[in-house]
């Protein structure tokens, strides 16, 4: 812990964890989804359904989704700038089991047609944890540069893929894989001391069993 961590993040209020927080989960979705969205459908969760408007969660969630930081001063105008670029959006209150009480979920739709949805938890000081991405259970902070490699649970991916950024000097801070099943679908997060370019992104997405690479630079 730093003294970052005990005085909050430098943003535009008024909670850290109600609008930095869920500015910063909007922020991860806007990169998973790789182009401005145009729906965007949020469900909030516990004290966020209950203080969303009066805490500008929803302000902050739009802002996030259009690649605003914290500390940007047009959050306060988020709503209507959405509105300007043609975004339609809605929130509606949803009942997570055993969820942390600042949860949502967003999912968001480009204008290619693409969709993403990601649940994430605002747990404190605008620190966050995404929960799950399209419905596979994942678990990273947003902190470091991260890749959600997806791919299919064969022997040999993973070592191809930490074998390709060893050689590329690549240091892996944490790495964790999530899976549906032996055999079925799965997720690698990794999280890296290192950013990492469109060059490599195209080079992890020509591994063998690997259907998709997101690259998401730091919230």
């Amino acid at each position: 812990m730093n003294v970052f961590d005990v005085i909050g993040p430098v943003m535009v209020g008024p909670s850290s964890s109600h609008t930095a927080g869920a500015l910063r989960i909007a922020a991860i979705a806007g990169q998973l989804l790789g182009e401005e969205p145009v729906r965007v459908q949020v469900r909030l969760h516990g004290s966020f359904e209950r203080t969303f408007r009066g805490h500008g969660t929803d302000r902050a969630i739009l802002a996030g989704l259009m690649g605003m930081k914290a500390d940007d001063a047009r959050i306060r105008n988020s709503l209507k700038i959405a509105g300007q670029r043609g975004i339609t959006y809605t929130f509606t209150p949803i009942v997570l089991k055993d969820a942390h009480p600042n949860t949502l979920q967003i999912k968001a739709e480009g204008r290619s047609g693409r969709t993403v949805q990601v649940t994430g938890s605002s747990i404190g000081g605008g620190s966050i944890l995404i929960k799950s991405i399209n419905g596979m259970v994942v678990e990273f902070s947003g902190q470091y540069h991260t890749l959600a490699i997806a791919h299919a649970d064969t022997p040999g991916t993973i070592a191809a893929v930490t074998q390709i950024l060893g050689e590329l000097k690549i240091n892996i801070a944490f790495m964790k894989v999530f899976r549906t099943r032996r055999g079925g679908e799965a997720i690698m997060i990794i999280e890296t001391d290192q950013p990492i370019d469109s060059g490599i992104k195209e080079i992890l997405e020509h591994i063998p069993n690997v259907s998709r690479v997101s690259v998401i630079k730091p919230v």
